[in-house]
């Protein structure tokens, strides 16, 4: 009843355009105007593109012998268990949603795993019992949950969740598969977002990280015996990231990712009773990105993020040195884990020519030391021969201001001018990193295109001065950084200049339409995916648990000179200086971009006369994460950007 109410209410909402054409698809879920029936031939052609699995490690279980995936036979992504290098993958899970998050009790094999419904993002906490199969819900059903962190022991698992009152997220602990002892430990501003990072040895004290803003996160330590809590790291004034990790094996201190000291994120260790961090990888002038312990805490792994690839490096906990593994593939590593007796090393690997798979790293009895890489999982590609795949160059233009711009280009083998798409990341703070990305190899292969996704201010991973250049006032900076790469595809003999489109998600999608409201003149279509349109009506209707953090980043909208001028830059106050064919991509259950968003810079270029495609599809959220939906979805870009390029 409720879908066929929001596709009546579709429907009514866009009587007085009367050329508007509807249909549906997937059994109702996937609502499309305007968007032409897509040919067969597409559909055939990009078969093999469509029917790409990953397989990326989740963990181990308790006696070290198998290891857990995610990947998908059906629709969307569930838990398997894998036996052995390249073994049989054996279900676990069955259900019509993907799974989220995984954690182990370390105790036994227990699986905690989220799970949402619909896209909404609203994930509950469930128990996987391993001897029965049977998965048990253990939050209410209604609140937002997550950040699952056990005690070292398996008796706690403490948990992020908004239950209290839909707007904060506190700081909640439950014994282990016993729901009716759920209780606060630590209660969080209105608005607020904390959690817990790690427990101690003896259970007393819980680590707990405090997540203002991509510029601002604080650590600090709560003694669940008093109840009091105690800054370690970060504050009020110092603009610092901090992330706090692990305690170390004595729990007299711990180990953490801060730029306190300059502009990228060094791995640090600090004593409890001190202020003063020790850093460790002060040397590498790169964000370290992800960090592993083993489980007595004497070993660890980081990676860090050197122009977007990873470098994986082995750590000695008691000597602080540090040694780069080598004969590594060049890509994206993550999901890091230790085996229970340290001897083996778990992680993802992900390369532009290969999907995100499993692969165990044998470690050495010496912490700094290692032997073979396995490959335990080669997720199926279509029948693709992905080495054929364009491995994307890393490049640099100049903007406006003489600031280099990095990007990444991916170019077919084909010679003469090729069509090109820009392809601008999320976040604001996300950032392109050279990874799998089968979307863009189908347009290299079958569109013959040459795609660049550029890191333009504000993205991670350059140092915190490069992110907080498009910040308040400064929003439309990283806008001008598209309109110099547009100049300089103008420069380069292989691109179209006059065949240009633009595509993004999320905060990309606002940089979709901004583009197009700026540079109509030198674009030929445009893709918003659960784009932001009016940042003033995106701040008051994005979800309570998250308008705060985003108000940080954009502005508060509550601030008359700040309303002002968001609403100054807001490309649904433009749809005028739009003169280039649109499609608008949305899921109705997005918290992040409420689906007015794209309902009103719909409505607005209809009544302005404007040509624009729109699909909005009732069972997903802040992009599809159902292969149904995807797949048409994808054949539909490919269809516009056919008719477009």
């Amino acid at each position: 009843m409720k879908k066929l109410i929001i596709i009546a209410s579709l429907l009514l909402s866009n009587s007085l355009f009367a050329e508007v054409s509807k249909r549906v698809a997937n059994n109702g879920n996937l609502v499309m105007e305007d968007v032409p029936e897509i040919p067969q031939r597409i559909a055939d052609d990009l078969n093999q593109y469509q029917n790409i699995r990953s397989a990326p490690f989740q963990g181990w279980s308790k006696d070290g012998k198998s290891l857990y995936v995610t990947t998908r036979f059906g629709d969307v992504s569930q838990i398997h268990q894998v036996s052995q290098p390249m073994g049989a993958r054996k279900q676990m899970t069955f259900f019509k949603e993907p799974i989220g998050g995984i954690s182990r009790n370390p105790d036994s094999d227990l699986l905690a795993y989220t799970m949402d419904a619909g896209g909404s993002e609203y994930a509950q906490i469930f128990l996987l019992d391993h001897k029965t199969g049977q998965s048990t819900m253990v939050t209410d059903g209604k609140s937002r949950n997550g950040g699952i962190s056990w005690s070292g022991d398996g008796q706690y698992m403490a948990y992020q969740s908004t239950k209290r009152n839909g707007r904060s997220n506190d700081v909640w602990m439950m014994q282990a598969g016993k729901p009716d002892t759920a209780k606060i430990i630590l209660e969080a501003e209105d608005g607020a977002s904390w959690g817990a990072a790690d427990w101690s040895k003896d259970n007393r004290s819980v680590l707990i990280q405090q997540y203002v803003s991509i510029s601002d996160a604080r650590i600090h330590v709560l003694d669940r015996q008093s109840g009091k809590i105690r800054m370690l790291a970060g504050s009020k004034t110092d603009n610092s990231f901090n992330s706090g990790l692990s305690f170390d094996n004595k729990g007299a201190g711990f180990f953490y990712v801060t730029n306190q000291s300059g502009e990228f994120r060094q791995l640090a260790y600090q004593d409890l009773n001190s202020d003063k961090p020790e850093f460790i990888t002060k040397n590498i002038n790169w964000d370290v990105s992800g960090f592993a312990i083993n489980k007595d805490k004497t070993r660890a792994v980081f990676t860090v993020n050197q122009d977007g690839m990873d470098a994986l490096y082995l750590l000695d906990v008691k000597t602080r040195k540090y040694k780069k593994v080598t004969g590594m593939p060049i890509g994206r590593v993550s999901g890091m884990e230790f085996n229970p007796v340290s001897a083996k090393l778990g992680l993802t690997l992900n390369t532009p020519q290969s999907p995100s798979d499993t692969f165990v790293l044998d470690l050495g009895k010496n912490p700094l030391s290692h032997g073979k890489l396995t490959r335990w999982t080669d997720s199926e590609v279509g029948g693709l021969d992905t080495s054929k795949f364009s491995i994307p160059e890393l490049i640099r233009y100049e903007s406006f201001d003489g600031r280099q711009i990095p990007a990444f280009v991916y170019k077919p083998k084909t010679t003469g001018k090729h069509p090109v798409i820009i392809a601008i990341h999320g976040g604001p703070e996300g950032q392109f990193r050279p990874s799998f990305r089968s979307d863009y190899q189908l347009w290299v292969d079958k569109l013959d295109a040459i795609v660049i996704a550029p890191n333009v201010r504000g993205s991670a991973g350059y140092g915190k001065s490069y992110l907080q250049l498009d910040n308040g006032f400064k929003r439309e900076d990283s806008v001008k950084d598209i309109g110099a790469l547009l100049d300089w595809v103008g420069t380069q003999k292989d691109m179209d200049a006059k065949r240009v489109a633009v595509y993004g998600g999320s905060y990309g999608g606002y940089m979709v339409l901004a583009s197009s409201v700026h540079y109509s003149d030198k674009l030929a279509a445009a893709v918003d995916v659960v784009g932001i349109s009016n940042f003033v009506t995106f701040l008051e209707n994005t979800k309570a648990y998250r308008r705060d953090l985003r108000r940080v980043e954009y502005g508060d909208e509550r601030d008359p000179a700040m309303r002002k001028h968001l609403q100054a830059i807001s490309p649904n106050n433009h749809v005028d200086k739009i003169n280039i064919p649109m499609f608008v991509v949305q899921g109705e259950n997005d918290p992040r971009v409420p689906v007015t968003e794209s309902d009103q810079v719909v409505k607005s270029l209809r009544e302005a006369g404007k040509k624009v495609w729109y699909m909005n599809a009732l069972n997903e959220g802040h992009g599809y994460r159902k292969k149904e939906n995807r797949d048409i979805y994808q054949q539909a870009v490919v269809l516009f950007f056919e008719k477009n390029l």
